[in-house]
């Protein structure tokens, strides 16, 4: 028989879930979170809700909270899932990036991307396949792909590579598979050569982030709208930061910067909008 969420619970667990990950959940979301945490709350031997958010508060190695993190994010992403951006990347700025790093002399040509909140990889590894189709062979060029998730389970896929067949028909061509994939143990893996050019890691977007150097372009799309508008302020002005001084960040279709950074512009191409530092 399920538990159900008393609504003075569903306070609680969404201050915790909106501290820990910034996802914001309202008492409308209590059917959410009864579903979400009951296996976390049946592995436990908890017998309500307050009894696994103590469990949770009372676990010193963090690994209760990570699985209710990889329970309450939704991990919804596909290959080439909103095509405008990989058009973007295509047809614009990839092309327009690659062209200023040669004029400046760079050999080999250096390009820096981070997927923000990549969740299993799928973004990662479809900007990779836009890359090999756009130059054909890596050779000449420094490619660092960087991936970021908050949740454990997530990352771990993105790291292996693997994809299942109804994970692979979600936005791939056939033509495409066969071309950037290997059949392997009845699942597909990324092929080695476009796998090596991205690094996983797992990151909050919420904290504080730097990094040695500049990213050329930034994706993070579809996460903000989970956000309160002053945590998603605090996170595109990290953004911002991370930017090299020509650089693209690229964010969900529906999304806006409006009134949160002022420091990032919108530019349009086609179909698509991207950011820029403001000049």
């Amino acid at each position: 028989m399920s538990v159900a969420i008393s609504s003075a619970e569903v306070a609680v667990w969404s201050r915790y879930i909106q501290d820990t990950c910034g996802i914001v959940l309202d008492q409308s979301k209590a059917y959410l979170l009864e579903t979400r945490l009951d296996g976390i709350l049946r592995e436990t031997g908890a017998t309500s809700f307050s009894g696994l958010y103590y469990k949770v508060k009372a676990d010193a190695s963090n690994t209760l909270r990570g699985k209710v993190v990889d329970a309450i994010t939704t991990n919804e992403t596909s290959f080439f899932r909103d095509t405008s951006p990989f058009e973007l990347l295509r047809h614009k700025l990839l092309p327009e990036l690659i062209d200023r790093r040669g004029k400046l002399g760079a050999r080999p040509i250096p390009i820096r991307i981070w997927s923000a909140a990549c969740s299993t990889g799928q973004e990662v590894y479809t900007i990779g396949i836009v890359l090999k189709e756009l130059l054909g062979s890596f050779s000449g060029y420094d490619i660092r792909i960087l991936g970021t998730d908050i949740s454990n389970r997530a990352i771990a896929v993105a790291s292996h590579g693997y994809y299942t067949e109804l994970e692979m028909g979600r936005g791939l061509a056939l033509s495409v598979t066969g071309k950037h994939f290997v059949a392997e143990g009845g699942r597909w893996k990324i092929q080695d050569e476009i796998r090596s050019l991205a690094t996983f890691r797992k990151m909050n977007l919420l904290e504080t982030f730097s990094f040695p150097a500049p990213f050329d372009i930034i994706l993070c799309r579809n996460v903000a709208i989970y956000f309160s508008e002053p945590d998603r302020a605090r996170m595109f002005g990290n953004f911002s930061r991370c930017l090299a001084r020509d650089g693209s960040l690229i964010i969900g279709s529906t999304e806006s910067l409006t009134g949160l950074c002022p420091a990032l512009v919108p530019r349009r191409y086609l179909r698509g909008v991207f950011y820029e530092l403001q000049s």
